[in-house]
């Protein structure tokens, strides 16, 4: 069997290097200008309702992973939700600064995510909600309309925030409704708690088995997002295991630094279910 094991290693790295390039590239939307800053004090966007629906369906399980229990969600909270995101969609974002707007497009993002899986649940994953037998799931259905562009959750992840901000942090907001995701936050994001939630999510992935953790013969494992995303967090994967280790806490740290060689990469795909727990 460990020999087994050696000889799929390749194998399972490729299928990994694989899913990296079918992944859009990061690359602006054809005369998009939906991301054009307004100086300060820009424009307040209400994440009121946002929070008052992740704070009540939203909480951690035994191993940390917060859970999101779709099955309770009641026909009020999915009106409200809905009528969130056309508030949303009727926000221009070129009124809004920087951090606004970035704040603006994880929300936006996160809830239009929730409310696809909440049309279509229940079900095992969010890869499962498909619109045809070559789907892999609905990140390229035209979902939202923002200054009377129609976009896609891809759209939003890979045209507008990753070519935009420069934030490889953006990866631990966004939430693919995956339990091998970073935590859906239970509250909405804010302008103005950007920074200290972008790092505390952060170091919160980092030092969790999600992001990283260690084989039974003691090699590294690493979240599948470090290498679909390999070149938001370093050029090779030496330059992102020196990212990681910046973050680790002591212990990880430690060991860490005694390896130069990601072993595997793994991502947990069942869905973020409070009933899957």
């Amino acid at each position: 069997m460990r020999y087994l094991l050696i000889l799929l290693l390749p194998l399972l790295a490729a299928c990994a290097s694989v899913e990296r390039l079918a992944l859009p590239a990061p690359e602006t939307l054809p005369g998009q200008t939906l991301t054009s800053y307004a100086p300060l004090p820009g424009q307040r966007v209400d994440h009121g309702d946002w929070t008052a629906f992740l704070s009540r369906y939203v909480a951690p399980d035994a191993q940390g992973v917060n859970r999101l229990a779709y099955g309770q969600v009641t026909q009020a909270d999915r009106a409200r939700l809905d009528g969130y995101l056309t508030d949303l969609q009727a926000v221009d974002p070129m009124q809004l600064t920087r951090d606004q707007q970035l704040a603006y497009w994880i929300n936006l993002y996160n809830a239009v995510t929730v409310d696809v899986v909440l049309d279509n649940y229940p079900v095992a994953s969010i890869r499962d909600i498909k619109d045809g037998p070559l789907s892999i799931g609905p990140w390229n259905w035209p979902l939202v309309e923002v200054a009377g562009q129609t976009l896609t959750l891809n759209d939003i992840e890979h045209r507008i925030i990753r070519p935009t901000y420069d934030e490889p942090r953006i990866h631990y907001a966004l939430n693919c409704a995956a339990v091998g995701c970073p935590n859906l936050m239970s509250r909405a994001w804010q302008a103005e708690t950007l920074e200290q939630d972008f790092a505390a999510a952060e170091r919160a992935y980092v030092n969790d088995p999600r992001g990283v953790r260690f084989n039974d013969h003691g090699r590294p494992v690493l979240s599948k997002i470090y290498i679909w995303f390999r070149e938001d967090f370093g050029p090779n994967e030496q330059a992102v295991l020196s990212y990681i280790r910046t973050v680790a806490d002591p212990d990880l740290r430690v060991r860490l630094q005694q390896t130069q060689r990601v072993r595997a990469y793994d991502y947990d795909w069942r869905l973020n279910d409070a009933a899957g727990s």
